[in-house]
């Protein structure tokens, strides 16, 4: 399972997959390094706890590490671990409190006659499991007399409200007070309560600077390496303190702490240390949290160092995701201190990978330069080589009289190169390879459905054809242009105005219409699964639905509004793909059409939108399923059939149309962005030409912004235009692949099988 991460500020997690940073990080690095700025955070495994108690378990069938007998006046014996039943026996804790289980084997207990094995086996499967599973009622007085005996209070409390109450609710009672989970939390947190106050440990660790008790079977369950040392005969398995003189106290105690508690507080400072420890240990708790921090927190000034690591201890997924990170964000890696201490052959690996993400190639040029720059005694003879990464032809005039005022070719070494690089870049036959510069992201734009105008513009035709961006290509100057590569079809019927969302990596397409007529709305529902290649029918909407929203909250999806036939509706449902079901959801304040429904800091806003009454709308509220409607802020103009978006923790709206004083719809090229935090619009730049009815998606931190039409003349709008934050301008990224009306766009991760690179001399 994930971890989760925990911080002051809440709980956040990170996707794997690269998003633009709104933060200066050259200005985080530099405080970094002065060692300004290192926040801890606490990362916690969700299933440690189940883990931890399934072990024991097993430790305690096999008898391994067991220093505790509990014994009946009948004669049955049981091998236990004292740390455990002190968590749920106040007898075994005050036992250990005054020191009896010291020893070799620990210590013994013998129960009165009012116990038996059967009123003890229950006692022993709550501590180890947090459940009484065979609790009849012929054996609840066992169970009550074995829990007095050993003064389990838990269980003494749970039977007693399970007295009280009727046969009716008995059922519902025991599901809430002995819930499983919640035992075993209660159970591990008291054991983590006994090492705190040195209760009950059985050995001592010594490290380097101090010495540590702690719980021999504890270590075991965590560690492979105590696991070895305590079970395997060694000298170690009888001695009541073992020398570790390879690790420093504070970090035994990190480690050792992590099994008490399935966290570890980490910080860049302490990571590559604990995590080095834990790899070295086997430490598991500790090393599936130090990995998953490094994985989730990677950060353009930490990056190589991460992928330094991962590569001398060969953790082969860690070095993907950060070789992935330093592609993705390299014109920001390339700023920090540490990039002019890469090896040559990873920074050409770098360089001549299809997943190196820069905007311009004098970004790829200055890297190459400080590189070079760093030691020019040990890395001038590489210039050549690394220059031969630079598509120079594609740089604009402006960009190459940057490179021609660089000191580096006043080197006596590099003149001659520097007048093949000039000639490279006057040269209007440039060699294939250096015609654009193509960028394969890891997730992909996918358009499904849609309509656009025949060849002959006499009609209009549906689509059912599924197309992805496979590559991103740079061209000369500013050009850039899509590689778009076609999926296949969606199932019968072809239809437009529909919607789409991605769940856990699957697509959906919803409803929508499959002709132009008024009885054409759809209601039925397709699933895509990437990895088989293959479409499945599922639960039909309760509502038939075209120019409407859907939302992915958790598990669910909402679909909300719309239009039916004639009518607009206010009503929303829920889906349920686990169950593949839908509900009923409560309504909206009013009938809504051509409105964005966008899920932002857990929140549901809806933006804009249409009515009979309405011709367009400038409002934005949060609906919510379980309360309704908040309204909020409106936007600065009334728009509908626009797009919508979340990035960075805001909302941005764009094109779509508006209404005149005549209540006469007219394109809408105005764009502005929403803050939750101040209630407040802003506004950005204008769209370049109309997108009504467009379809949008945010990839790689930027807004998509794909096909539509103009309301001025009804003609198509056959371009995609993208949105960077942080350069604050649209750009064009070249023409729609096909249908360009009505269609929707989704971000998905497609098998590697189906994006084969395209040869660049294909592009």
């Amino acid at each position: 399972m994930a971890a989760v991460l925990r911080t002051s500020h809440g709980e956040a997690e990170r996707e794997e997959e690269v998003a633009e940073e709104s933060s200066d990080d050259e200005m985080a690095g530099r405080s970094r390094e002065d060692g300004d700025t290192d926040p801890i955070k606490i990362y916690r495994k969700d299933d440690h706890c189940a883990e931890m108690f399934r072990t024991l378990t097993t430790f305690r069938d096999s008898s391994l590490l067991t220093d505790l007998a509990l014994t009946t006046s009948g004669g049955a014996r049981l091998r236990l671990h004292s740390c455990v039943m002190a968590a749920v026996s106040s007898l075994v804790e005050n036992d250990l409190k005054r020191g009896v289980n010291e020893g070799e084997h620990g210590y013994s207990i013998s129960l009165g006659p009012d116990v038996d094995l059967r009123g003890l086996d229950g006692i022993v499967e709550f501590a180890y499991t947090g459940v009484i599973s065979h609790l009849e009622e012929s054996t609840v007085a066992r169970v009550v007399a074995a829990a007095q005996a050993l003064g389990v209070r838990r269980v003494l409390d749970f039977l007693r409200e399970r007295e009280k109450s009727s046969a009716a609710a008995e059922e519902e009672n025991t599901g809430r007070s002995i819930c499983a989970t919640e035992q075993i939390a209660i159970s591990l947190h008291s054991i983590q309560q006994l090492w705190m106050d040195r209760v009950g440990c059985d050995v001592v660790l010594d490290a380097i600077g101090a010495s540590l008790p702690a719980h021999r079977v504890v270590l075991a369950a965590s560690c492979d390496f105590f696991r070895g040392m305590f079970s395997s005969g060694m000298k170690e398995s009888a001695l009541s303190r073992v020398s570790l003189p390879f690790l420093s106290a504070s970090d035994l105690e990190v480690l050792v702490g992590s099994s008490y508690a399935g966290a570890l507080p980490l910080s860049w400072s302490r990571v590559f240390e604990i995590t080095c420890a834990s790899l070295r240990l086997q430490y598991q708790p500790a090393l599936f949290l130090g990995l998953d921090f490094l994985r989730r927190e990677l950060d353009p000034y930490f990056c190589l160092d991460v992928v330094s690591f991962a590569e001398a201890y060969q953790v082969a997924e860690l070095l993907r995701v950060a070789d992935d990170f330093v592609s993705r964000r390299f014109q920001k890696v390339a700023r920090t201190p540490k990039f002019r201490d890469l090896s040559a052959e990873r920074l050409s690996r770098y360089l001549n990978s299809r997943e190196l993400c820069v905007p311009s190639e004098l970004v790829v040029f200055e890297a190459v330069e400080s590189w070079i720059r760093a030691e020019p005694e040990t890395r001038l003879r590489l210039a050549r080589e690394l220059m031969e990464t630079v598509r120079f032809p594609l740089m604009t005039f402006e960009e190459f009289r940057r490179v021609r005022s660089v000191k580096l070719w006043s080197e006596p070494d590099l003149k001659g190169l520097y007048e093949e690089v000039r000639e490279r870049f006057c040269s209007d036959e440039a060699a294939p390879l250096s015609r654009c510069r193509v960028y394969l992201p890891k997730r992909v734009l996918v358009l499904t459905g849609g309509d656009r105008i025949s060849e002959d513009l006499g009609r209009r035709c549906l689509s059912g054809e599924v197309w992805f961006g496979n590559s991103l290509m740079n061209h000369t100057g500013i050009k850039k242009t899509m590689e778009w590569r076609r999926l296949g079809e969606m199932p019968d019927p072809a239809r437009f105005c529909h919607e789409a969302a991605v769940l856990k990596d699957q697509l959906y397409v919803f409803g929508g219409k499959k002709y132009y007529g008024a009885e054409d709305t759809l209601n039925c529902v397709y699933r895509y699964d990437p990895i088989r290649n293959s479409w499945e029918r599922m639960a039909d909407m309760t509502n038939k639905r075209c120019c409407f929203s859907v939302v992915a909250v958790g598990d669910n999806v909402y679909a909300v509004g719309g239009r039916c036939h004639r009518r607009y509706l206010d009503s929303v449902e829920c889906f349920s793909p686990a169950a593949n079901c839908w509900s009923v959801a409560r309504p909206l304040d009013l009938a809504l059409g051509g409105h964005v429904a966008k899920v932002l800091q857990g929140r549901i806003f809806i933006s804009g939108g249409l009515n009979d009454e309405n011709p367009c709308l400038a409002s934005l509220f949060v609906y919510r399923p379980d309360k309704g409607s908040t309204y909020l802020a409106s936007m600065s103009r009334a728009r509908a059939r626009h797009c919508a978006e979340t990035l960075d923790d805001l909302l941005y709206v764009a094109g779509g149309i508006t209404s005149d004083a005549n209540r006469t719809a007219i394109d809408l090229l105005a764009c502005e962005v929403y803050d939750p935090a101040a209630d407040a619009w802003t506004a950005f730049s204008a769209l370049p030409v109309p997108h009504v009815g467009a379809g949008s998606a945010v990839l790689e931190g930027k807004l998509y912004v794909l096909g539509g039409y103009s309301r001025e003349d009804y003609g198509d709008i056959k371009m995609v235009h993208r949105y960077d934050p942080a350069a604050r301008r649209w750009e064009n990224m070249g023409k729609m692949p096909g249908p360009n009306n009505d269609l929707r766009a989704s971000v998905l991760l497609l098998p590697p099988s189906v994006r084969v690179s395209k040869d660049i001399s294909d592009s």
